[in-house]
């Protein structure tokens, strides 16, 4: 058995690809059949002694069901550490009961994945009530990676002029937005927002006069219905912004609605690839690759015969 290899499912297989070519190692593709109930059946390849199940967790459901199969399959095939790359993990958002009877998803999956494998790594949970990975899954190892890094070089590669403003829409994104306005070393600004229901909200500004006649540059964690981004960029239209632009680390919004953030204002959007999506611009590569090099220099050249 060799000491380490990648295996993804079938909706992440481009990336794992790429990830494994990174890291000098076998990929697999896992395989996952569906009945015509809706049941699962999962085949793995051979395992190794530390093996790397590469798992954007958007559209979930089915996807938990297949990493737990193939967790299970690879277990029995002799993988000693399973390590989890989820650059997406779903479920992150409901992490308090908001109202009485509601299901605490994050502390559910996160128990669920921590009895599953050794070690998550992801990129920018949604951890806004939560102080650390750390306590979405007990006894683990886990890793919350910034995809702030891999959206610097990609910028800095485009350009960037010093009229840019990087905005973000709510107090939530404050520390977010700062930090890559002082890489950027340009302003920031982040709005005040007020919503009403998942598709409806208000956003306004401290000072919305410092955004006229300027570049934006609107960044969020998540866009999944698309109501504050386009709120947002609505709102700098009116008070005079000379471009706007979008970036976001995770794209879940349907692909077809881009074409309604450029007809409402928006010059662009792109997002990381921690999910496939048209919008992808910004590869992850470079930051998983580096939170995998102790898995590398720890993993054995050759585990035991089977």
């Amino acid at each position: 058995m060799i000491g380490i290899v990648v295996h993804s499912l079938p909706e992440s297989s481009a990336a794992a690809a790429r990830l494994a070519k990174r890291l000098g190692v076998a990929w697999h593709e896992i395989d996952v059949h569906h009945f015509p109930d809706g049941e699962l059946r999962v085949t793995a390849r051979p395992a190794a002694a530390t093996t790397i199940v590469f798992a954007s967790l958007d559209a979930p459901n089915d996807k938990l069901m297949a990493l737990l199969f193939a967790a299970e399959a690879l277990r029995r095939g002799g993988a000693k550490r399973l390590v989890l790359v989820a650059p997406y993990l779903c479920y992150m958002r409901q992490d308090s009961a908001f109202h009485d009877g509601e299901a605490i998803s994050q502390k559910v999956v996160g128990k669920l994945l921590a009895t599953t494998v050794d070690r998550v790594i992801t990129v920018d949970a949604h951890l806004h009530r939560t102080r650390t990975i750390a306590e979405v899954f007990p006894g683990i190892d886990a890793d919350n990676l910034s995809a702030i890094p891999a959206i610097v070089d990609y910028l800095k590669r485009q350009g960037v002029t010093k009229d840019l403003i990087v905005v973000g829409p709510d107090a939530e994104s404050e520390p977010w937005v700062r930090d890559l306005a002082d890489r950027l070393g340009v302003d920031h600004a982040v709005g005040h927002k007020a919503r009403h229901g998942d598709r409806s909200v208000d956003i306004a500004f401290a000072d919305p006069k410092m955004f006229a006649g300027r570049s934006v540059l609107l960044v969020d964690d998540i866009v999944s219905s698309g109501g504050t981004l386009m709120t947002c960029a609505s709102t700098l239209a009116a008070l005079g912004a000379a471009s706007i632009d979008a970036i976001m680390t995770h794209a879940l919004f349907p692909a077809a609605m881009t074409q309604q953030f450029l007809e409402g204002g928006l010059r662009s959007v792109r997002s990381t690839d921690s999910v496939p999506h048209p919008s992808n611009a910004i590869e992850l590569d470079a930051i998983l690759g580096e939170a995998l090099r102790a898995e590398l220099a720890a993993a054995p050249a050759k585990g035991p015969e089977r």
